[in-house]
């Protein structure tokens, strides 16, 4: 394996300010399954609201097929006049009470999942971090009229109780973050990891309400305190807005009236009738299918 150190830069100056801080290093990358767009809310909201600094930066050409996904252009009259280029960076966030951790941000890499998984172990070992943090959504067939749940994953089984009973063993293709997360394991660093469960028939939109879910679990298992910002009061403009929109609907209601009562069945009793492990593969495989339908094939 080529060095995974080649894989990127980094500033000296940030890197000796994080000595001795043990930084939680938070992971959030794009381009698979993202339900209700979890990650890149999580990530846009945490910078928004956070100082924060670049540490380093991967090189992006070695990770990216541009063919897959392509970058966004605008053509103006007779010149091109911009482009969203893609940039894969880590950084050094600080929280509301000055206590540092950090941030690893952008899309999933295509290629050469190995020497970048190496890598990013890598800098975790070198900074002493304490912890590799990641969050994400699924597509469920729960109502946006409960409390999101989320089910927690981690290396250490004892940070991962507590769980909705909704999924047991399952066979789905893998992330970055998940293979990030297993390797850690195996090196002998924690990962732990937060997953909304997102109205299924939400998963195209964003769902703040997911997304501050998984934030105070982020904040509760970690210490840190991310603000949620306007999170709660979007949540609660997108719940009216739905709610005005389902009146318009004859059928939605009683689908809706389904998923509650199938959600306070669990609620109540800790079980529920739950999907088998086929028809949860299969409903990520159409939410998969989606996203490449309606990007017109780029990702």
């Amino acid at each position: 394996m080529i060095d995974p150190r080649l894989l990127y830069t980094f500033n000296p100056e940030v890197w000796s300010s994080l000595d001795g801080k043990r930084p939680v290093l938070i992971h959030l990358f794009e381009g698979y399954v993202d339900a209700a767009a979890v990650n890149r809310s999580l990530s846009g909201h945490i910078l928004e609201h956070c100082e924060h600094e670049v540490l380093a930066e991967f090189d992006h050409d070695q990770l990216h097929d541009y063919r897959s996904r392509r970058p966004q252009m605008v053509f103006d009259t007779n010149s091109w006049v911009s482009m969203n280029d893609f940039s894969l960076l880590l950084h050094k966030v600080t929280d509301a009470h000055g206590v540092p951790f950090l941030l690893l941000t952008g899309p999933e890499p295509d290629s050469q999942w190995r020497r970048m998984a190496h890598a990013v172990l890598g800098i975790a070992e070198r900074l002493d971090s304490s912890l590799l943090l990641t969050g994400s959504g699924v597509p469920m067939a729960v109502p946006h009229t409960r409390p999101t749940m989320v089910t927690s994953h981690s290396t250490d089984p004892k940070l991962a109780t507590g769980n909705p009973l909704w999924i047991d063993r399952i066979q789905i293709p893998g992330s970055f973050s998940a293979m990030l997360e297993f390797r850690a394991g195996q090196t002998g660093l924690t990962g732990l990891g937060f997953v909304a469960h997102v109205p299924h028939y939400l998963a195209q939109s964003t769902f703040p309400q997911a997304t501050a879910a998984v934030l105070r679990r982020m904040n509760e298992a970690t210490g840190l305190h991310i603000p949620l910002g306007d999170l709660e009061a979007e949540a609660e403009q997108q719940l009216a807005t739905i709610a005005a929109e389902v009146q318009e609907d004859s059928e939605f209601p009683a689908v809706l009236a389904a998923l509650e009562e199938q959600y306070d069945q669990l609620s109540e009793s800790g079980r529920a009738s739950v999907p088998t492990a086929d028809e949860i593969g299969a409903a990520v495989e159409q939410f998969l299918a989606e996203q490449d339908d309606s990007s017109g094939g780029q990702g």
